[in-house]
């Protein structure tokens, strides 16, 4: 078996085809303050998201199949009769859910807006004279 003469990549290949090669900063944190750091980043960028009607919906049904496994087979229920109910429950939980995330979004965004002016407004804490 010959030995292999050209040494193999570390890293994958990079760049597009005209030879400009994108400095992202989704990159892979090289230790971990820059990973703490992006982490903080991504999730401030997630609590500043607006709720959606699909996730929502994915809590509902994220809910529901659980009430359908406790219906079913803790409590004895009928499989059809679980099932109807977890579909009732997924019309009920979607709505309740959306709005209630959307109040709580709404008191986190204002929160931090006062907050944001509290600290606008306080003076600087030199004093003249």
């Amino acid at each position: 078996m010959a030995q292999q003469t050209k040494r193999k990549r570390k890293r994958k290949h990079r760049g597009t085809q005209g030879g400009s090669v994108s400095r992202a900063s989704n990159r892979r944190p090289r230790n971990r303050d820059e990973a703490r750091a992006q982490a903080r980043r991504s999730s401030e960028l997630r609590r500043h998201q607006a709720p959606t009607w699909r996730s929502a919906f994915n809590r509902a049904l994220i809910m529901s199949v659980i009430l359908f496994l406790l219906m079913a087979f803790v409590v004895g229920q009928p499989i059809a009769a679980s099932a109807s109910i977890s579909v009732v429950m997924i019309a009920i939980y979607t709505p309740m859910g959306y709005y209630l995330e959307r109040f709580l979004h709404g008191r986190r965004m204002a929160a931090e807006q006062k907050a944001r002016n509290a600290q606008r407004a306080e003076p600087t804490g030199r004093k003249r004279g």
